[in-house]
C-alpha cells in the first residue's frame, strides 16, 4: 500500500469523483476525512448523509475513515476540520479538494447570490482547507494539495461564476506551489472531465447535440464525451500525485478522463498520456512508470529541491 501512514481529507467525496477518490487513497493505506455535507447539485439543503456510506464501505473494506459534514468555504469550521483530522489520524499529509456547486445563468440573468455561492464554495473554500491544512504540513515537512479546477477555465457559456472560480483555482494553485515547495509540499491543479450527477444532466446532453449541429465540435468530440466515463477514472492520478516520488510535480495543471491525461501549459495542451484500451484504465502503478516520462521537459513552477523518489523509481525499472 503505498499511502500507508498518511492521513487525508477529501471534501466533496460523498459521491462522483470525490467518493472514488476517498475509496482508492483508504485502498492504498491513507486514513480519511470523508467529507460532504450531502447538499443537492445547486447548493441546496439535502436530509442526506452520503459521507457515511462512504465511510462504511471504506472500513469494510478493512480501511479507516470518519465522516464530516460540514460545507467548506466557512473559515472556522473548515479549520475545526482540520484540526479533527490532526486529533483522529495524528496528522494532515493529502489534501483533496472536490468539493463544489453549480449555479448555472448568463451573465445578465446571475444574481449576487449566484456568484458569491461558487466562488465561496470553490475558490474561497480550496483557500481556507488549504490554508489550514498548510500550516500542519509545514511543520511535518510534508504535503500534497491537490485542488479541482475545470476545463471551464477556459470560458464555459452559462458558467461565468464556475469558470471564473475555476481559473482562479489554477492561479491559486500556482501560487501555492511556489510559497511552500521549501517545505516538502507540492499543490497541483486537476480539470477531470467524467459522468456525474454535477455534469451529465438533459441539458448538457442537449448542449453537446446543439454544439455538434452548430460545427462547434467535432464528431469524435461528441462521441468520446457520450461513452461512458465514470469518476474511477479520475481517481488513480491523485493517488500518484500524493505518493513521495511525485514531489517533481508541482504547481502543474492536468486534464484527466478516460484513458486520456494532458498537462496544460496556460491553457494549451502540452504533454499527453493515452491510453487506447477497450477499459481506458490506468493504474497508480502504470502512472509511476509513464508520468515521469510523460513529464520530462516540462518547465517547473518550482525547483526540484533534491533527487526525487520518482526519478530512482524510473532509473531502477
Amino acid at each position: 500500500m503505498l499511502l500507508q501512514g498518511r492521513s487525508a481529507i477529501v471534501t466533496g467525496a460523498g459521491r462522483g469523483i470525490g467518493r472514488d477518490i476517498a475509496l482508492l487513497l483508504a485502498k492504498q493505506g491513507a486514513k480519511v476525512v470523508v467529507n460532504d455535507p450531502g447538499l443537492g447539485r445547486n447548493g441546496e439543503t439535502t436530509s442526506e448523509r452520503p459521507a457515511d456510506e462512504v465511510v462504511s464501505e471504506i472500513k469494510k473494506a478493512g480501511g479507516t475513515a470518519i465522516a464530516a459534514y460540514e460545507a467548506v468555504g466557512n473559515y472556522k469550521t473548515d479549520g475545526e476540520m482540520v484540526a479533527r483530522c490532526v486529533k483522529e489520524f495524528g496528522s494532515i499529509d493529502l489534501m483533496i479538494n472536490v468539493a463544489g456547486v453549480l449555479r448555472e445563468r448568463m451573465i445578465w440573468n446571475m444574481t449576487e447570490e449566484d456568484f458569491d455561492l461558487v466562488i465561496n464554495v470553490h475558490l474561497k473554500g480550496m483557500w481556507s482547507m488549504s490554508h489550514h491544512a498548510i500550516k500542519h504540513m509545514r511543520a511535518a515537512g510534508f504535503g500534497r494539495i491537490v485542488n479541482f479546477s475545470s476545463d471551464a477555465f477556459l470560458g464555459s457559456v452559462g458558467q461565468c461564476n464556475y469558470s471564473a472560480a475555476k481559473g482562479g483555482i489554477i492561479s491559486l494553485s500556482r501560487a501555492i506551489a511556489k510559497e511552500s515547495y521549501k517545505n516538502g509540499i507540492t499543490c497541483n491543479a486537476i480539470c477531470p472531465s467524467a459522468d456525474t450527477r454535477m455534469t451529465l444532466t438533459e441539458e448538457v446532453k442537449a448542449n453537446r447535440k446543439r454544439k455538434l449541429a452548430a460545427g462547434l465540435m467535432t464528431q469524435e468530440q461528441y462521441d468520446r464525451q457520450n461513452q461512458p466515463r465514470g469518476p474511477e477514472y479520475i481517481a488513480p492520478m491523485i493517488a500518484y500525485l500524493c505518493l513521495n516520488e511525485a514531489d517533481y510535480i508541482n504547481g502543474q495543471t492536468f486534464h484527466v478522463e478516460k484513458g486520456r491525461i494532458h498537462n496544460y501549459h496556460y491553457g494549451t495542451i502540452n504533454k499527453k498520456l493515452y491510453k487506447d484500451t477497450e477499459d481506458g484504465m490506468f493504474t497508480v502503478d502504470e502512472l509511476r512508470t509513464k508520468v515521469p516520462d510523460m513529464m520530462a521537459g516540462v518547465d517547473t513552477v518550482t525547483p526540484v529541491v533534491k533527487f526525487t523518489e520518482a526519478q530512482k523509481y524510473v532509473s531502477q525499472r
